[in-house]
């Protein structure tokens, strides 16, 4: 049986990352990853912990990402030839990145989180956002781009969107139409991502009971349970709340958590 103060703290975490995930449109992997090293750590676990929260993370959002696709899909949002032209090149680039990882120690996947986080975060502060010069790349361009941000969210555990969109958005696409683009491209990063981890971690030592390669299992359920209860209220909150504010809000949030775990690796 898994440590039930370990699922309390996960369920907390599952709440905030998918209220927020509703409200702003942003995925919880930026939250679920330190928060979960956090956890681990706290309860006892010091080895592969970074791994296990990468793992976890994009395997909680192979099961939260499909209701957002749907509802992208079903509004007629999704550019799918955006989406067939990157997708294959991502999950290339994710799984590469997977198996890299797994040979690297926790402490460098900490280091690549930290300074992820800190300029996600000031871009969020400043709000800036990229201009539209240019057009979308031929086959070679999307898959070069489409690699390197598979290759990225798998050391970040995320799902892309905060390159991708941008990166859409530099070159022309309407950022609603980008925002469910990105969706969409999001799904095969997270499947391709917990396949990855999956397997670079299947027979790595000294790992808690209940994993599954680089997956904590008990994680995955609760997060998955919480977050897909949480992130329909937190949409439906955003025609209410200051959604710009609390970005900055969001965006301060992840700059305590990326110094708290930089903190740690300077100590």
């Amino acid at each position: 049986m898994p440590d039930l103060s370990i699922l309390a703290a996960l369920a907390g975490v599952g709440v905030i990352a998918g209220f927020l995930a509703g409200l702003l449109g942003v995925g919880g992997g930026l939250i679920i990853v330190p928060a979960m090293v956090w956890t681990l750590e706290a309860s006892g676990f010091h080895t592969h912990v970074q791994h296990l929260a990468l793992g976890t993370s994009l395997a909680v959002m192979v099961f939260t990402s499909m209701s957002s696709v749907r509802a992208h899909h079903l509004r007629g949002a999704v550019d799918w030839s955006i989406v067939r032209r990157m997708a294959p090149w991502m999950v290339i680039g994710t799984l590469a990145g997977t198996q890299v990882a797994g040979y690297l120690p926790s402490r460098e996947l900490k280091w690549f989180f930290v300074v992820y986080a800190y300029a996600v975060a000031a871009q969020m502060l400043l709000d800036k956002k990229p201009k539209g010069t240019r057009t979308l790349p031929q086959t070679a361009g999307m898959g070069v781009a489409g690699g390197l941000i598979g290759l990225v969210s798998s050391f970040v555990g995320i799902g892309g969107g905060s390159m991708s969109v941008p990166f859409m958005v530099w070159c022309q696409i309407a950022v609603p139409r980008a925002i469910a683009t990105s969706a969409a491209l999001g799904w095969p990063i997270a499947v391709s991502g917990a396949i990855g981890y999956l397997i670079s971690g299947w027979q790595a030592p000294g790992l808690p009971p209940w994993s599954a390669g680089f997956i904590y299992l008990p994680g995955l359920i609760t997060l998955c349970v919480i977050t897909s209860a949480l992130a329909p209220l937190g949409a439906a909150m955003a025609h209410r709340l200051p959604v710009s504010r609390l970005k900055k809000v969001f965006a301060a949030l992840m700059v305590v958590m990326a110094t708290d775990m930089l903190w740690g690796l300077l100590r």
